[in-house]
Protein backbone atom coordinates (compact mmCIF):
# COMPACT_ATOMS: atom_id res chain seq x y z
CA UNK A 1 0.00 0.00 0.00
CA UNK A 2 2.71 2.40 0.98
CA UNK A 3 3.82 3.68 -2.80
CA UNK A 4 6.78 6.00 -2.37
CA UNK A 5 7.09 9.14 -4.97
CA UNK A 6 10.00 11.98 -4.04
CA UNK A 7 8.54 15.27 -3.89
CA UNK A 8 11.68 17.50 -3.99
CA UNK A 9 14.89 17.87 -1.81
CA UNK A 10 15.62 20.64 0.37
CA UNK A 11 18.60 22.16 2.52
CA UNK A 12 17.29 22.28 6.46
CA UNK A 13 18.29 21.65 9.37
CA UNK A 14 17.35 18.01 10.50
CA UNK A 15 16.38 17.28 13.73
CA UNK A 16 17.52 13.60 13.37
CA UNK A 17 20.71 14.00 12.86
CA UNK A 18 21.43 17.87 14.38
CA UNK A 19 22.92 18.61 10.78
CA UNK A 20 22.48 20.95 8.33
CA UNK A 21 21.77 19.00 4.91
CA UNK A 22 19.64 18.03 1.88
CA UNK A 23 16.66 15.93 3.28
CA UNK A 24 14.12 14.63 1.28
CA UNK A 25 10.47 15.81 1.09
CA UNK A 26 8.17 12.33 0.44
CA UNK A 27 4.89 11.01 -0.16
CA UNK A 28 3.11 8.21 0.28
CA UNK A 29 -0.40 6.05 0.07
CA UNK A 30 -0.97 5.03 3.26
CA UNK A 31 -4.34 3.76 5.35
CA UNK A 32 -5.89 5.46 8.70
CA UNK A 33 -9.07 4.67 10.74
CA UNK A 34 -11.06 7.33 11.06
CA UNK A 35 -14.36 7.60 13.09
CA UNK A 36 -14.61 3.03 12.36
CA UNK A 37 -13.44 3.57 8.64
CA UNK A 38 -10.23 2.49 7.36
CA UNK A 39 -9.29 5.30 4.15
CA UNK A 40 -6.75 5.45 1.82
CA UNK A 41 -5.05 9.05 1.85
CA UNK A 42 -1.37 10.48 0.55
CA UNK A 43 0.93 11.76 3.47
CA UNK A 44 4.48 13.62 3.34
CA UNK A 45 7.59 13.55 5.68
CA UNK A 46 10.66 14.05 5.90
CA UNK A 47 13.41 11.44 4.99
CA UNK A 48 16.78 11.51 6.32
CA UNK A 49 19.39 9.34 5.35
CA UNK A 50 22.26 10.06 7.57
CA UNK A 51 19.58 8.45 10.48
CA UNK A 52 19.43 4.92 11.59
CA UNK A 53 16.77 3.36 9.48
CA UNK A 54 14.33 2.51 12.70
CA UNK A 55 14.05 6.83 13.28
CA UNK A 56 15.29 8.46 9.95
CA UNK A 57 11.65 10.11 9.06
CA UNK A 58 10.17 13.17 10.63
CA UNK A 59 7.44 15.81 9.83
CA UNK A 60 6.93 19.50 10.85
CA UNK A 61 3.92 20.95 12.98
CA UNK A 62 2.24 22.24 9.62
CA UNK A 63 3.03 18.81 7.29
CA UNK A 64 1.03 16.70 10.02
CA UNK A 65 -1.98 18.82 10.00
CA UNK A 66 -1.83 18.53 6.17
CA UNK A 67 -1.73 15.01 6.15
CA UNK A 68 -4.63 14.42 9.19
CA UNK A 69 -6.62 16.24 6.42
CA UNK A 70 -6.25 14.57 4.05
CA UNK A 71 -6.98 11.54 5.94
CA UNK A 72 -10.48 13.13 6.90
CA UNK A 73 -10.96 14.71 3.15
CA UNK A 74 -10.55 10.99 2.08
CA UNK A 75 -12.87 9.85 4.76
CA UNK A 76 -15.65 12.65 4.18
CA UNK A 77 -15.14 11.23 0.35
CA UNK A 78 -16.31 8.00 1.37
CA UNK A 79 -19.20 8.80 3.09
CA UNK A 80 -20.08 11.76 0.48
CA UNK A 81 -19.32 14.89 2.63
CA UNK A 82 -18.26 17.37 1.10
CA UNK A 83 -14.48 17.83 1.42
CA UNK A 84 -12.31 21.03 3.29
CA UNK A 85 -11.43 22.56 0.43
CA UNK A 86 -15.29 22.34 -1.03
CA UNK A 87 -16.27 24.02 1.92
CA UNK A 88 -14.09 26.70 0.81
CA UNK A 89 -14.67 27.03 -2.62
CA UNK A 90 -18.51 27.45 -1.21
CA UNK A 91 -17.29 30.14 1.27
CA UNK A 92 -15.30 32.14 -1.54
CA UNK A 93 -18.10 32.05 -4.25
CA UNK A 94 -19.94 33.98 -2.05
CA UNK A 95 -16.92 36.39 -0.95
CA UNK A 96 -17.90 35.44 2.61
CA UNK A 97 -15.20 35.22 5.65
CA UNK A 98 -15.18 32.02 7.90
CA UNK A 99 -16.85 33.61 10.58
CA UNK A 100 -19.65 35.84 8.17
CA UNK A 101 -20.84 31.94 6.39
CA UNK A 102 -21.06 30.80 9.56
CA UNK A 103 -23.53 33.57 10.82
CA UNK A 104 -25.35 33.55 7.45
CA UNK A 105 -25.95 29.52 8.18
CA UNK A 106 -27.20 30.91 11.83
CA UNK A 107 -24.08 28.65 13.28
CA UNK A 108 -21.21 28.70 15.75
CA UNK A 109 -19.17 31.76 14.86
CA UNK A 110 -15.91 29.17 14.60
CA UNK A 111 -17.68 26.12 13.08
CA UNK A 112 -16.31 27.19 9.51
CA UNK A 113 -13.37 27.56 10.42
CA UNK A 114 -12.87 23.98 12.22
CA UNK A 115 -14.95 22.14 9.37
CA UNK A 116 -12.27 23.97 6.65
CA UNK A 117 -9.37 22.81 9.01
CA UNK A 118 -10.01 19.60 10.99
CA UNK A 119 -13.09 19.01 12.07
CA UNK A 120 -15.70 16.28 10.12
CA UNK A 121 -18.89 17.72 10.19
CA UNK A 122 -22.22 15.44 10.51
CA UNK A 123 -24.97 15.04 7.43
CA UNK A 124 -27.36 17.55 8.72
CA UNK A 125 -24.32 20.34 8.46
CA UNK A 126 -23.08 19.21 5.09
CA UNK A 127 -26.77 19.15 3.58
CA UNK A 128 -26.96 22.94 5.41
CA UNK A 129 -23.79 23.28 2.84
CA UNK A 130 -24.92 21.71 -0.27
CA UNK A 131 -28.08 23.82 -0.18
CA UNK A 132 -26.54 27.07 -0.29
CA UNK A 133 -23.20 25.82 -2.70
CA UNK A 134 -26.50 24.63 -4.98
CA UNK A 135 -28.99 27.45 -4.11
CA UNK A 136 -27.93 31.17 -3.63
CA UNK A 137 -31.84 31.59 -3.43
CA UNK A 138 -31.59 29.72 0.38
CA UNK A 139 -28.52 31.56 1.04
CA UNK A 140 -30.76 35.09 0.19
CA UNK A 141 -33.29 33.42 2.26
CA UNK A 142 -31.05 33.05 5.22
CA UNK A 143 -29.33 36.21 4.97
CA UNK A 144 -33.14 37.96 5.77
CA UNK A 145 -33.57 35.42 8.29
CA UNK A 146 -29.98 35.91 9.87
CA UNK A 147 -29.92 39.25 9.13
CA UNK A 148 -29.88 40.31 12.80
CA UNK A 149 -26.36 38.94 13.19
CA UNK A 150 -24.43 41.55 10.76
CA UNK A 151 -24.05 45.18 11.01
CA UNK A 152 -25.92 47.26 8.27
CA UNK A 153 -23.14 47.71 6.03
CA UNK A 154 -21.92 43.83 5.87
CA UNK A 155 -25.50 42.63 5.50
CA UNK A 156 -25.69 44.90 2.23
CA UNK A 157 -22.55 43.49 0.92
CA UNK A 158 -23.26 40.03 1.56
CA UNK A 159 -26.59 40.37 -0.49
CA UNK A 160 -24.65 42.23 -3.03
CA UNK A 161 -22.55 39.26 -3.26
CA UNK A 162 -25.45 36.72 -3.34
CA UNK A 163 -27.23 38.95 -6.10
CA UNK A 164 -23.65 38.61 -8.29
CA UNK A 165 -23.84 34.81 -7.58
CA UNK A 166 -27.63 34.63 -9.03
CA UNK A 167 -26.82 36.63 -12.12
CA UNK A 168 -23.72 34.04 -12.56
CA UNK A 169 -25.68 31.32 -12.10
CA UNK A 170 -28.15 32.19 -14.59
CA UNK A 171 -29.32 29.17 -17.05
CA UNK A 172 -26.83 26.92 -15.32
CA UNK A 173 -28.74 27.22 -12.32
CA UNK A 174 -32.37 27.26 -13.63
CA UNK A 175 -31.29 23.73 -15.50
CA UNK A 176 -29.70 21.98 -12.26
CA UNK A 177 -33.07 22.72 -10.28
CA UNK A 178 -35.08 21.40 -13.57
CA UNK A 179 -32.69 18.52 -13.14
CA UNK A 180 -32.83 18.18 -9.79
CA UNK A 181 -37.07 18.37 -10.03
CA UNK A 182 -36.58 15.39 -12.16
CA UNK A 183 -35.06 13.18 -9.39
CA UNK A 184 -37.89 14.37 -6.75
CA UNK A 185 -38.76 10.77 -6.43
CA UNK A 186 -35.44 9.57 -5.75
CA UNK A 187 -34.36 11.61 -3.07
CA UNK A 188 -33.96 8.66 -0.69
CA UNK A 189 -31.31 5.71 -1.36
CA UNK A 190 -33.09 2.93 -3.45
CA UNK A 191 -32.48 0.07 -5.48
CA UNK A 192 -33.40 2.26 -8.29
CA UNK A 193 -30.93 5.11 -7.68
CA UNK A 194 -27.81 2.40 -6.53
CA UNK A 195 -28.21 4.03 -2.72
CA UNK A 196 -26.88 6.82 -4.18
CA UNK A 197 -28.30 10.24 -4.77
CA UNK A 198 -28.05 12.10 -7.33
CA UNK A 199 -24.86 13.93 -7.24
CA UNK A 200 -24.21 16.61 -10.49
CA UNK A 201 -21.07 18.20 -10.03
CA UNK A 202 -19.80 14.15 -9.86
CA UNK A 203 -21.48 13.65 -13.01
CA UNK A 204 -20.08 16.20 -15.11
CA UNK A 205 -16.73 15.13 -13.83
CA UNK A 206 -17.29 11.25 -14.83
CA UNK A 207 -18.83 12.52 -18.15
CA UNK A 208 -15.58 14.49 -18.92
CA UNK A 209 -13.06 11.79 -17.40
CA UNK A 210 -14.90 9.64 -20.01
CA UNK A 211 -15.28 12.04 -23.41
CA UNK A 212 -11.26 12.15 -22.79
CA UNK A 213 -10.42 8.81 -24.20
CA UNK A 214 -13.92 7.71 -25.91
CA UNK A 215 -14.38 7.92 -29.50
CA UNK A 216 -17.23 8.66 -31.17
CA UNK A 217 -18.67 9.94 -27.86
CA UNK A 218 -21.92 11.16 -29.09
CA UNK A 219 -25.31 11.01 -26.58
CA UNK A 220 -26.18 7.84 -26.97
CA UNK A 221 -23.20 5.95 -26.15
CA UNK A 222 -22.39 8.86 -22.92
CA UNK A 223 -26.15 7.18 -21.71
CA UNK A 224 -24.83 3.32 -22.17
CA UNK A 225 -21.23 4.94 -20.71
CA UNK A 226 -22.63 5.96 -17.59
CA UNK A 227 -25.32 3.20 -17.01
CA UNK A 228 -21.95 0.75 -17.22
CA UNK A 229 -19.71 2.65 -15.02
CA UNK A 230 -22.66 2.68 -12.27
CA UNK A 231 -23.54 -0.66 -12.15
CA UNK A 232 -20.22 -2.11 -12.53
CA UNK A 233 -19.33 0.68 -9.02
CA UNK A 234 -22.26 -1.18 -7.67
CA UNK A 235 -21.43 -4.60 -8.41
CA UNK A 236 -18.16 -4.02 -6.48
CA UNK A 237 -19.23 -1.59 -3.86
CA UNK A 238 -22.89 -1.82 -2.97
CA UNK A 239 -23.59 1.60 -4.33
CA UNK A 240 -23.89 3.24 -7.79
CA UNK A 241 -21.10 6.20 -8.39
CA UNK A 242 -23.96 9.31 -10.21
CA UNK A 243 -27.38 8.97 -7.98
CA UNK A 244 -28.83 8.57 -11.79
CA UNK A 245 -31.71 6.39 -12.38
CA UNK A 246 -31.94 4.16 -15.68
CA UNK A 247 -35.44 3.45 -17.69
CA UNK A 248 -35.37 0.65 -19.76
CA UNK A 249 -35.55 2.25 -23.35
CA UNK A 250 -35.29 0.57 -26.93
CA UNK A 251 -31.69 2.15 -27.49
CA UNK A 252 -30.99 0.64 -23.79
CA UNK A 253 -30.53 2.40 -20.34
CA UNK A 254 -31.26 5.90 -20.47
CA UNK A 255 -31.26 7.70 -17.04
CA UNK A 256 -34.22 9.76 -16.08
CA UNK A 257 -34.06 13.32 -17.16
CA UNK A 258 -31.62 12.95 -19.90
CA UNK A 259 -32.74 16.19 -21.74
CA UNK A 260 -31.87 18.49 -18.54
CA UNK A 261 -28.50 16.28 -18.43
CA UNK A 262 -27.16 17.03 -21.75
CA UNK A 263 -28.19 21.04 -21.50
CA UNK A 264 -26.14 21.27 -17.97
CA UNK A 265 -23.73 24.55 -18.77
CA UNK A 266 -20.60 22.88 -17.20
CA UNK A 267 -21.11 19.82 -19.95
CA UNK A 268 -19.00 20.35 -23.61
CA UNK A 269 -21.86 18.92 -26.27
CA UNK A 270 -21.86 20.39 -29.52
CA UNK A 271 -24.68 19.40 -31.53
CA UNK A 272 -23.32 18.11 -35.31
CA UNK A 273 -24.73 16.98 -38.63
CA UNK A 274 -24.68 13.77 -39.54
CA UNK A 275 -24.49 12.48 -42.82
CA UNK A 276 -27.94 11.51 -43.05
CA UNK A 277 -28.71 15.13 -42.10
CA UNK A 278 -29.41 13.84 -38.40
CA UNK A 279 -28.62 16.43 -35.29
CA UNK A 280 -26.15 14.65 -33.10
CA UNK A 281 -24.97 15.90 -30.00
CA UNK A 282 -21.15 15.54 -29.51
CA UNK A 283 -19.62 15.11 -25.71
CA UNK A 284 -16.23 16.38 -25.28
CA UNK A 285 -14.22 16.85 -22.67
CA UNK A 286 -14.44 19.94 -20.17
CA UNK A 287 -11.36 21.99 -19.51
CA UNK A 288 -9.69 22.83 -15.89
CA UNK A 289 -11.91 19.93 -14.58
CA UNK A 290 -10.83 18.94 -11.12
CA UNK A 291 -10.50 15.39 -11.52
CA UNK A 292 -9.36 14.91 -7.90
CA UNK A 293 -12.90 14.38 -6.35
CA UNK A 294 -13.09 10.69 -7.91
CA UNK A 295 -11.56 8.23 -5.66
CA UNK A 296 -9.09 5.53 -7.26
CA UNK A 297 -11.59 3.17 -7.37
CA UNK A 298 -14.19 5.52 -9.11
CA UNK A 299 -11.48 6.13 -11.87
CA UNK A 300 -10.38 2.41 -11.94
CA UNK A 301 -14.07 1.49 -13.00
CA UNK A 302 -14.39 4.21 -15.35
CA UNK A 303 -11.46 3.56 -17.07
CA UNK A 304 -12.67 -0.08 -17.61
CA UNK A 305 -15.38 0.91 -19.30
CA UNK A 306 -13.17 2.93 -21.67
CA UNK A 307 -10.77 0.43 -22.08
CA UNK A 308 -13.96 -1.80 -23.10
CA UNK A 309 -15.90 0.70 -25.39
CA UNK A 310 -13.73 3.35 -26.53
CA UNK A 311 -13.94 1.95 -30.05
CA UNK A 312 -17.15 0.86 -30.22
CA UNK A 313 -20.07 3.09 -32.23
CA UNK A 314 -23.69 3.89 -30.75
CA UNK A 315 -24.98 1.10 -32.62
CA UNK A 316 -22.65 -1.27 -30.86
CA UNK A 317 -22.83 -0.21 -27.13
CA UNK A 318 -26.78 -0.94 -28.14
CA UNK A 319 -26.47 -4.01 -29.22
CA UNK A 320 -24.17 -5.14 -26.35
CA UNK A 321 -26.50 -4.03 -23.75
CA UNK A 322 -29.64 -5.22 -25.08
CA UNK A 323 -27.85 -9.42 -23.75
CA UNK A 324 -27.43 -7.83 -20.16
CA UNK A 325 -29.96 -9.62 -18.28
CA UNK A 326 -30.50 -6.55 -16.69
CA UNK A 327 -32.27 -5.51 -19.96
CA UNK A 328 -33.90 -8.51 -21.13
CA UNK A 329 -35.94 -8.72 -17.58
CA UNK A 330 -37.30 -5.28 -17.91
CA UNK A 331 -39.86 -3.88 -19.97
CA UNK A 332 -40.40 -0.46 -22.03
CA UNK A 333 -40.02 2.42 -19.67
CA UNK A 334 -39.22 0.12 -16.52
CA UNK A 335 -36.87 1.35 -14.10
CA UNK A 336 -33.56 -0.77 -14.24
CA UNK A 337 -32.55 -1.90 -10.40
CA UNK A 338 -29.45 -2.50 -9.50
CA UNK A 339 -30.25 -5.43 -7.78
CA UNK A 340 -29.55 -6.62 -11.67
CA UNK A 341 -26.04 -5.66 -11.70
CA UNK A 342 -24.81 -8.88 -10.14
CA UNK A 343 -25.50 -10.01 -13.54
CA UNK A 344 -23.83 -7.97 -15.48
CA UNK A 345 -20.93 -9.83 -17.84
CA UNK A 346 -17.54 -9.57 -16.65
CA UNK A 347 -15.79 -7.26 -18.90
CA UNK A 348 -12.98 -8.73 -20.94
CA UNK A 349 -11.55 -7.04 -24.31
CA UNK A 350 -12.67 -9.99 -26.06
CA UNK A 351 -16.38 -10.12 -24.94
Amino acid sequence: MKELKLIKKIHMECPLCDKIHEVDEMERTTTLTIKGEKVIYNERFYFCANSDEDENEFETGGMMNKNLLNARNAYRKKKGLLTSDEIVAIRESYGLSQVDLAKLLGWGEATISRYESKAIQDEAYDMMLRLVKDDPLKAMELLKKNSNKFSESKSKEIKKNIIKRINEYGKEFLTRQTFKGEYANFDEPSDSNGYTLLDIEKLETIISYLAQSMSYFYKVKLMKSLWYSDVLYYKKTGKSMTGLVYRHDRMGALPVGHYSLMNLEKLNVCEEISQNDNSMLHVYPCLNVDYSILTKEEKSVLDDVINKFKDFKASEIVDYMHEEMAYRETKDGEIIPFSLAKNIREFSLTN
